[in-house]
């Protein structure tokens, strides 16, 4: 029986959210017997040799951010007509809108797209999504509140669209005490209280608002520390404001590392600050290694973090609240918050599991394959 081919088509392939959850999906796929291959917009920087490893080719439509060229629908459309994928599934909104606009070309029998915040740009690119919605067989949201915000402002009708959510490997972020002890030994922080970020120095993470609290948590405990993991156009800013506000020995900017589970154990407590967000892999993951959270609380944030079992959400750009926050955390016995912690992995194994959330892709492509009867 031939196999049903999936393409992926993506922003780009760098270390973050969306990026990991495109790669997870790939290849837990192609290991159930789906024929998968993933279609980059512009040149990736990550993943490409763990997807080859797997067997999923990697194409790049060489276009350049912020920048629009033609000739990557032209590239688009020319590998979509060889391969003839039964299904095309788009992820992030530049990927999204491309890819219903390859459908006046080239009509791929399925085409779902995936909106994985719940801001995805301005008013201009919810309007394109209500404009090009005819183009799509379904719109699907990683969180519920960005589910309900895309209805709300007609960016997508309500039978079009529905939520699935990231999903986290339970089994590779765990709680790891050799992994701990071992980390905070190479850092010099064994006798610290070790807060860790993750992710991209861009405007949605508000770094400035995280430093800001920061500041004021090290003026009450001068033991803390704070581990950034992560790269971005907004790093010197952020280091530069490290700087001002006189924390650079308290403030580890660590670039991007490919050991986050290990990084995730090494810490004591987990923090994010951003402006907005969808469903943040980030915070999946952090929970399911077992570490309280302090977060903003935007997007679908409070789908992952319960309030004052799992961990505790604050307003957004509002420093002073998530400072106070994380001396609440910190000044908690560390029984209680390790019972936090063991309450946000438990919550985690039940909800976000990857092989649960794959199981929920691979339904959907089923049902789309058989209602369109597209031979599998």
């Amino acid at each position: 029986m031939q196999k049903t081919k999936v393409t992926f088509l993506i922003t780009g392939l760098n270390y973050g959210g969306a990026e990991t959850q495109l790669v997870h999906l790939a290849v837990r796929l192609k290991k159930r017997g789906w024929d998968v291959q993933v279609i980059s917009m512009i040149s990736p920087v990550a993943y490409v040799e763990e997807l080859k490893r797997e067997g999923i080719p990697v194409y790049s439509l060489r276009m350049r951010r912020g920048v629009p060229d033609i000739r990557g629908l032209f590239r688009l459309v020319k590998i979509l007509r060889r391969e003839r994928p039964q299904i095309l599934h788009c992820h992030m909104v530049h990927a999204n809108l491309l890819g219903r606009i390859s459908r006046i070309f080239f009509k791929t029998p399925i085409l779902i797209c995936t909106a994985h915040n719940i801001i995805e740009g301005g008013r201009k690119r919810e309007i394109a999504y209500r404009l090009t919605d005819w183009l799509c067989d379904l719109t699907t949201q990683v969180s519920r509140a960005g589910l309900e915000r895309y209805v709300q402002i007609g960016a997508v009708p309500c039978h079009k669209v529905i939520h699935i959510p990231n999903g986290i490997d339970t089994e590779i972020f765990k709680p790891d005490l050799e992994a701990r002890t071992r980390l905070r030994k190479e850092l010099g922080i064994e006798d610290k209280f070790v807060w860790l970020a993750v992710g991209r120095f861009e405007e949605a993470k508000d770094y400035p608002n995280m430093l800001n609290a920061f500041a004021k948590v090290v003026l009450e405990r001068n033991d803390s520390v704070l581990l950034i993991a992560g790269q971005g156009s907004l790093m010197g800013k952020a280091k530069h404001l490290v700087d001002d506000l006189n924390i650079t020995t308290h403030v580890y900017f660590l670039g991007v590392r490919k050991d986050i589970p290990a990084l995730m154990n090494a810490a004591d407590a987990y923090v994010m600050s951003s402006s907005w967000e969808g469903m943040p892999l980030v915070l999946l993951e952090a929970s399911s290694v077992g570490l309280p959270i302090v977060t903003t609380d935007v997007g679908g944030n409070r789908e992952v973090v319960i309030d004052g079992k799992s961990g505790f959400l604050v307003p957004p750009k509002n420093s002073e609240a998530l400072a106070q926050a994380m001396l609440k955390m910190m000044d908690l016995p560390e029984k209680l918050r390790k019972s936090m912690g063991q309450a946000g992995r438990k919550y985690i194994k039940e909800n976000y599991s990857l092989e649960h959330v794959v199981d929920m892709w691979e339904e959907l492509y089923i049902e789309f394959t058989k209602n369109k009867g597209v031979n599998k």
